[in-house]
């Protein structure tokens, strides 16, 4: 066991550090976990044994997008995004099929076709981020096709699946039906677990907040999924798939992607090394020559469908030419498709190779390409003279209206909607008691439920979209780690906290907090005016009584025959 767990070790620092060595050269970590499989994997472990937990970092990373998919968020892309990206797979794949028949056979280049349609997420939007790019038109459109593709990964793999497995129409129709009954029953069975049962034991005081009672229903839930899709005869990669995609519509999903992340990574990053492993450099080098022209015909295919799709859609040129370069490259999901194609007897060990290193090389061009994507179109558009290329607007687009997001959803934070809502604005909240769910529906505001310390349920919660964050968590520690991820991921955004003990105002200033409302003078300034209102109100009521010629009533003992006032003339003295 010692030996296995200290090769395993070696591995993963020489994939680390293999990722910070890409990351200097402005490269995706992706690339550098590939090379540290092709040059240390082999020498460490024989593929079955890696390939076999590879195979579980791919079903998770498919729960993870699963989660991201919820109907909302599909629907928040419009029809529009949804059927370009759709129709950009479906021609990819049809083009792409229809070259490579006349050099090798059908089910080989359908193979090849699906693995070519998709791009890649990680690499494009990790781009995107870090030229703070993800908010403008280049990067919603190409935001909303990376989501379709990332959807259409199901069934391409479900597709090549079948064409492993069946020659026939027959047969495969039989297939179909089977997998379809199965999907089915387990969409029935996640249904029944994930909207009545979890939430019902989540809503249990205390449980929800348990961090290591989440982490354990988070690894359950995704393994239970991958397991019970295995047990129906499923991939098990569409198993997890579809229970992240009904989990999403969960209020819980936010706080389970959080807590899932990390042994995600872990096994995401296995299944990279493992696919480096088959990348034979020395093939690649001798082989250049063939292999980058290749990817370039690829790359501008590609391009020219994204850039065919968005003119048929109205969308400026220049952001049509600027989103088909940065999606032009060939993603991680290729060596998924790939793999399973191989695994199913479609293609050979040659053909698996070529596939393979057309796609690293060109992920490995992929982060240059997207960050100069915009220039490079501009220049496009001059050289052909179609406009002068001075404007990056999308034709009836809507003005992106900034949002407002609180912190905390106990009195203090309900308040803060409620005036907000007054003002016309509409907040979102981040909250992690679940008992809150039923406070914000009553309100009308967006929930999410989950930890606001961790930087991924901040950003599932639009923090890039907040012109505002309110922090409203009473505990000043835990309220200044908030404040420090929301700065650190947003360092422009205004940042409005509640400092509950006057003692910890530099404690939030320091952690980034732009304006600290402090609880006990506003507290010392609020009596102070309630008992100057009331010394006023005491000062009228004797001033009025000295008026009329009576004395204020001071104690409610003195008798009533006591008075100050002379006594009165009787008619008796006559």
């Amino acid at each position: 066991m010692w030996p296995l767990l200290l090769k395993l070790f070696l591995l993963l620092l020489t994939a680390y550090a293999a990722g910070i060595l890409a990351q200097l050269f402005r490269q995706s970590a992706i690339v550098g976990y590939l090379l540290a499989g092709s040059i240390v994997g082999t020498l460490l472990f024989n593929y079955a044994t890696v390939a076999s937990v590879a195979e579980l970092g791919v079903a998770l990373l498919l729960f993870s997008i699963g989660l991201e998919f919820s109907f909302q968020h599909l629907k928040s892309l419009g029809k529009d995004l949804l059927s370009g990206g759709a129709l950009q797979v479906l021609m990819t794949l049809i083009i792409v099929t229809a070259i490579m028949r006349f050099f090798i056979p059908t089910s080989q280049a359908v193979v090849i076709g699906c693995a070519f349609a998709v791009s890649s997420t990680a690499i494009v939007l990790r781009v995107l981020l870090d030229n703070a790019q993800i908010d403008s038109n280049r990067g919603r459109m190409s935001l909303g096709i990376l989501l379709v593709q990332d959807l259409a990964v199901v069934p391409l793999v479900l597709l090549v699946s079948l064409i492993g497995e069946a020659s026939t129409l027959a047969s495969i129709a039989l297939r179909i039906g089977k997998v379809i009954a199965a999907a089915g029953g387990l969409v029935l069975v996640f249904y029944l677990m994930f909207y009545w049962i979890i939430p019902w034991l989540l809503k249990r005081e205390g449980l929800f907040a348990n961090r290591e009672l989440m982490i354990l229903l988070a690894i359950l839930s995704a393994m239970g999924a991958i397991g019970s899709a295995h047990l129906v005869g499923l991939s098990p990669a569409l198993g997890a798939f579809l229970a992240g995609m009904l989990l999403a519509e969960s209020p819980f999903a936010t706080q389970i992607r959080s807590d899932i992340d990390a042994i995600r990574t872990f096994f995401v990053v296995l299944f990279f090394t493992s696919i480096g492993m088959l990348l034979d450099l020395g093939w690649l080098a001798t082989h250049l020559h063939l292999v980058l022209p290749a990817t370039v015909v690829v790359f501008l295919i590609k391009v020219l469908i994204i850039c065919f799709i968005f003119i048929l859609l109205h969308v400026d040129n220049q952001v049509a030419i600027g989103t088909g370069i940065t999606l032009g490259q060939v993603g991680e999901f290729a060596f998924v498709l790939v793999a399973a194609g191989r695994d199913g007897g479609i293609i050979g060990p040659e053909l698996f190779t070529v596939a393979v290193s057309i796609t690293t090389l060109s992920m490995f061009l992929a982060p240059y390409m997207v960050s100069y994507a915009e220039p490079l179109a501009e220049k496009l558009l001059v050289w052909m003279s179609k406009q002068p290329a001075t404007t990056n607007v999308l034709q009836n687009e809507p003005t992106v209206c900034k949002k407002a997001l609180i912190i905390g959803f106990g009195p203090a934070g309900k308040k803060v909607a409620n005036n907000l809502k007054s003002m016309g604005v509409d907040p979102e909240i981040i909250e992690l008691n679940p008992s809150a769910i039923e406070s914000a529906a009553k309100e009308g505001v967006v929930i999410y439920l989950g930890d606001a310390t961790r930087a991924d349920v901040l950003d599932h919660a639009g923090i890039h979209d907040a012109a505002v964050v309110v922090v409203t968590v009473p505990d000043s520690r835990t309220a200044a780690s908030m404040i420090r991820m929301v700065r650190e991921m947003t360092p422009q955004v205004k940042i409005i906290a509640r400092g509950r003990y006057h003692r910890h105002i530099t404690l939030l200033e320091e952690a980034g907090a732009s304006l600290v409302v402090d609880e006990e003078q506003m507290v010392g300034q609020g009596l102070a005016t309630v008992t100057a209102e009331h010394l006023s109100e005491t000062d009228i009521i004797t001033m009025a009584c000295r008026m009329i010629g009576k004395r204020p009533a001071t104690d409610s003992a003195t008798p009533e025959t006591e008075s100050n006032d002379p006594a009165p003339q009787t008619a008796s003295t006559t």
